[in-house]
């Protein structure tokens, strides 16, 4: 009879061994201070100090260094993973700069004008050489064409991307696939010279209003609705159309209370993004809704109506410094009111999700 002996337990990894070969975690930003003190330093004593300049030596050295510093103290597949991090820091970096300059660009030339009297008022009666009048006609016109592009098609790209996700096969399924991707492309300008020739044929020439321009956005929101609100409705499981088909609920009964709440973020989401590719649009509006328009007008059928982007561009055409500081606070009033838009499109896809228990 043979006995066994248990070998005896090994000693605990303490937390020193666990952390041993490893850079600390204060030497990452440490290094990327020293190498930012060792570029200006070295651009200053060359008498060719400039900000951009520092930005590349300071990125350069950071990646060199910490690549060597983790080569030496921890292994390579460590270092590799240090340097593919620099990069990516590096890109995000870069991809910041022209937003951060842009928004620096506009608030910095914006403000000076940017008051309650310019949100106000509006041009009527007001001579371009005036240091007077506002931009409340063409807030009133932005907000009045973008929502009628936005009733327009958003129950249409819903509808298609419903179509092709649950119904949709064949050829007619692929025509508009195809044609959406075609549509996604369309320049603005394109849109605006098709409802120009729609109006001719309808109403005859000359008839320019807000309801035009509307038409002319939602063609290009149409496709973009499309394709969101498309991808959205695939991520949605298909156990949960499953369930609901097992439990006797007709297919359309579960697409409009399965399917359409829990893509509900996303679609919301979608809209967005479409309604800021066109709440900026110049080229089709001045075609469609006028150019000249200076007074406050509700109706988006009765005669021209102003908008944000095409007040930006007829101050910016007039020239002079006063209209150049119009034109420079009606931009940021529109990225405000951009903004303003996705915060209340996030607070509607926040109460519209389905409630998700613990």
């Amino acid at each position: 009879m043979t006995t066994t002996t248990e070998a005896p337990p090994e000693p605990p990894i303490s937390d020193s061994k666990l952390l041993a070969g490893s850079l600390p975690r204060y030497f990452p930003p440490l290094l990327l201070v020293g190498v930012a003190a060792v570029s200006a330093g070295g651009s200053a004593a060359f008498g060719i100090f400039s900000l951009p300049l520092l930005a590349v030596c300071t990125v350069v050295l950071y990646a060199v260094g910490i690549t060597l510093a983790s080569t030496i103290v921890e292994n390579r597949r460590r270092a590799r993973d240090r340097f593919v991090t620099a990069v990516v820091y590096t890109c995000f970096g870069l991809a910041m700069v022209p937003l951060v300059s842009l928004l620096w660009t506009v608030i910095s030339r914006g403000l000076p004008r940017f008051d309650g009297y310019f949100l106000s008022v509006s041009m009527n009666g007001v001579l371009p050489s005036m240091d007077a009048g506002g931009v409340y006609h063409a807030i009133v016109g932005t907000l009045m064409i973008t929502g009628m592009a936005t009733l327009i098609s958003v129950p249409i790209g819903i509808l298609a991307a419903i179509y092709l996700v649950e119904y949709g096969r064949g050829r007619l399924a692929k025509a508009i696939v195809f044609f959406v991707d075609v549509m996604t492309g369309i320049p603005s300008i394109v849109a605006g010279l098709f409802v120009v020739a729609l109006w001719m044929m309808l109403f005859g020439p000359g008839h320019t209003n807000g309801a035009a321009g509307a038409v002319a956005l939602s063609v290009l929101m149409i496709p973009v609705v499309v394709r969101s609100s498309e991808e959205m409705l695939r991520l949605v499981p298909a156990e949960l159309r499953e369930a609901s088909y097992a439990l006797g609920v007709p297919k359309w009964r579960t697409i409009v209370k399965v399917v359409l709440p829990t893509a509900t973020a996303g679609i919301t989401t979608g809209i967005m993004l479409a309604i800021a590719r066109v709440v900026g649009e110049t080229a089709p509006l001045i075609l469609t809704a006028g150019s000249s328009a200076v007074r406050i007008n509700w109706d988006l059928f009765d005669g021209q109506m102003m908008s944000l982007p095409v007040f930006i561009y007829s101050q910016v055409r007039m020239g002079g410094a006063i209209n150049y500081e119009r034109a420079w606070a009606a931009a940021l009033t529109l990225i405000l009111v951009v903004m303003l838009l996705f915060l209340a499109a996030r607070l509607i896809s926040r109460f519209l999700a389905p409630k998700v228990g613990r």
